[in-house]
């Protein structure tokens, strides 16, 4: 623990183009080897991709997806008497948002697809709509969590 008081909340700075926070943390996770000319490329083609489809706002549709796949609860292992208990867990707001963009990612990645850019912006319109592997690992963490309720006590 830190002797200098607590640690300073970071912000996270916006893309150049939407001037979205949101975007900007998007660009970061897509980022591989330090290349971020290419995160940036394959997530405005995608953008472009979701506006030519839905003809909608693509920053409406990525922040449905998002706020759609953003876990509530999880689980988190503890040890007790020498036993190892799943305990269910409530996840903070910021956090969630983490492991949505993530989730979201790894799941476009796994998709068949000819590049990045398309297989996000379809991964994202679909979990816009409620459908998607983003959605399915959301589920099944939350069932995950309501199986263990037992253990919630062992916080």
């Amino acid at each position: 623990m830190s002797r200098r008081g607590p640690a300073e909340k970071k912000t996270a700075k916006s893309d150049p183009i939407y001037r979205n926070r949101l975007v900007n943390m998007l660009i970061n996770r897509i980022l591989k080897h330090g290349k971020k000319s290419l995160a940036y490329k394959i997530l405005y083609r995608a953008v472009k991709k979701i506006q030519q489809k839905t003809k909608k706002n693509p920053l409406l549709v990525l922040r449905e997806a998002i706020s759609r796949v953003t876990p509530r609860l999880a689980v988190k292992a503890r040890r007790k008497s020498g036993s190892t208990h799943q305990v269910p867990i409530e996840i903070k707001k910021p956090r969630g948002k983490v492991l949505a963009i993530r989730w979201l990612l790894a799941a476009s990645r796994k998709r068949p697809g000819r590049n990045m850019a398309f297989k996000l912006s379809s991964e994202l319109e679909d979990a816009a709509k409620g459908r998607g592997d983003a959605i399915r690992k959301r589920e099944e963490t939350h069932r995950m969590a309501e199986a263990n309720r037992a253990s919630a006590h062992l916080r």
